[in-house]
């Protein structure tokens, strides 16, 4: 892993190309005393990135940039985004965005389009601890073939596939949002767009490749994967939890709208102020992909609010702020109608800034557990850190800052999903509840499910460290490691992210 972390530092010493330009007489400095940067501003990297969930990143990307004549600097008049990647774990992104405060007068609009193809998407399960998670059922070594390994280690002769908690689904995002003045730093909001879910069972002939199951072994002796082994979403889906209208994905136009609270000093890693909002989200459903069940059922209104909070803790000698104490609490919940299972995953957002808006779970949300470890109807969470400038410097007229965050995050869930009117209303015939249902399968319900009322509510928690490599203030480089707290988020193994920017 070594090898790949030095290749993502050495990216950022890419010099990036800028428009030629005057400058500005007399020059001008920003706060920290460094010359303003003015004119287009922009370079092509390797998208080269690890997560956790999805495996180690390769791709380009590019962000331009456009400060003018500097007199805003670090804020940008323009910014456009693009990138196109792969993962290790068959995961795309490929992605153009826009954001701007200028092209329309007193209004910031930003502009996303996004797909994100999956071949192995995340799935552990409905009410976070309420559904069990065993973490022998999906690990497979190659030191399997061993037989005295096995002995040392029986748990992995319970291996089932290494796909047991996933399943493939492809996102298409489309969207537009815009800002205007209320008063002062009081903002209303509001865009549309659409989320297209295409969804399936995973192509297990696409994940082994040239590798043959071979039936007359065991699962935990070969690594290719088994292409009979029924996989969690399988056996949601036969137990009645997953609906036939809701199991192939669909299309959801929404509409947004509410208001924000802003007197951060800048928008990409503030030292100061306070970022609040508040807003519905309604969306439709035109149907279900892949020619499926109308899914009308599944027009729904959610709520969400987000408090975020930078507090200047130190300053040096020369007035610099060195510490800033930040964090987030926010919420989802839904408020009317029902959604499908696939949409409880994406946190809604006033304004598409990063890749991802998956919750709760992973780099994105609750650093260091699980991705999509949290699936219920609402749930609420916290991301709380310490953000410490350790050094600024320049390098080739580019100004570079690095900085360390210790982390504490967590999640909850406020509107569990009740399971036995899920498989009630999903069932056709004679109700049956889903211990009846499960065992009927075949299936032990102890395996999947833990009935302990107390557990639903039960706050998953993570703990972590991260480091910021940060260029002209608005690119940063950001690499977070985290562990949880719970055996049931996958406490014995840390996770590691390489990503751009910060979390909040």
């Amino acid at each position: 892993m070594r090898k790949y972390i030095i290749l993502i530092l050495c990216s950022l010493l890419v010099v990036p190309a800028a428009a030629k330009k005057k400058d500005p007489k007399p020059q001008e400095v920003d706060s920290l005393g460094r010359k303003i940067k003015t004119g287009w501003n922009f370079g092509i990297l390797p998208s080269i990135a690890y997560d956790a969930d999805y495996g180690f990143q390769g791709g380009v990307l590019t962000n331009v940039y456009y400060y003018g004549d500097g007199s805003q600097y670090p804020e940008y008049i323009h910014s456009i985004y693009v990138e196109a990647a792969y993962t290790t774990k068959h995961h795309g992104i490929f992605r153009v965005n826009y954001d701007s405060k200028y092209l329309i007068p007193g209004y910031r609009l930003t502009l996303d389009a996004t797909y994100l193809p999956d071949a192995m998407c995340d799935f552990y399960g409905f009410n976070g601890f309420q559904s069990k998670y065993n973490y022998s059922w999906h690990n497979w070594s190659k030191k399997a073939a061993d037989p005295q390994f096995v002995i040392d280690h029986p748990e992995y002769m319970d291996y089932r596939t290494r796909v047991f908690y996933k399943y493939k689904r492809d996102l298409i995002r489309v969207a537009g949002d815009i800002e205007g003045t209320i008063y002062k730093d009081l903002k209303w909001n509001a865009g549309l767009g659409v989320l297209g879910y295409l969804i399936d069972d995973c192509d297990i002939n696409m994940l082994n490749g040239k590798r043959e199951y071979d039936p007359t072994k065991a699962n935990w002796e070969q690594k290719a994967l088994n292409p009979n082994e029924e996989l969690l979403y399988d056996k949601y889906k036969s137990w009645r939890l997953i609906g036939a209208d809701e199991m192939k994905g669909g299309w959801h136009p929404y509409v947004r709208a509410g208001i924000t609270y802003d007197t951060r000093d800048k928008r990409q890693g503030p030292n100061k102020g306070i970022y609040a909002d508040a807003f519905f989200t309604y969306s439709a459903a035109f149907n279900a992909a892949y020619g499926q069940q109308a899914a009308v059922g599944y027009n729904h209104l959610q709520f969400n609010a987000t408090f975020r909070h930078y507090v200047p803790c130190y300053y040096d000698k020369n007035g610099i702020n060195r510490i800033t104490f930040a964090y987030r609490i926010g919420i989802q919940n839904n408020i009317a109608g029902r959604s499908p299972f696939y949409m409880n995953n994406y946190m809604n957002t006033l304004f598409i800034q990063r890749v991802y808006y998956e919750g709760l779970g992973g780099g994105n949300s609750i650093r260091g557990m699980m991705a999509n470890r949290i699936l219920a109807n609402g749930f609420a969470f916290a991301n709380i850190e310490f953000r410490f400038r350790v050094v600024n410097f320049d390098i080739k007229r580019q100004h570079f800052f690095i900085g360390l965050n210790p982390f504490f995050d967590m999640g909850v869930i406020t509107q569990p999903y009740n399971l036995d009117q899920l498989v009630a209303r999903n069932t056709h015939g004679a109700y049956s509840t889903l211990r009846e249902r499960v065992e009927a399968a075949g299936d032990n319900y102890s395996d999947y499910f833990d009935d302990t009322p107390s557990n639903v509510y039960m706050p998953h928690m993570t703990a972590g460290i991260g480091l910021k490599i940060g260029m002209n203030e608005n690119f940063v480089l950001s690499a977070d490691w985290g562990m949880p707290i719970n055996t049931q988020d996958n406490a014995k193994y840390a996770n590691f992210y390489v990503k751009m920017g910060y979390l909040f």
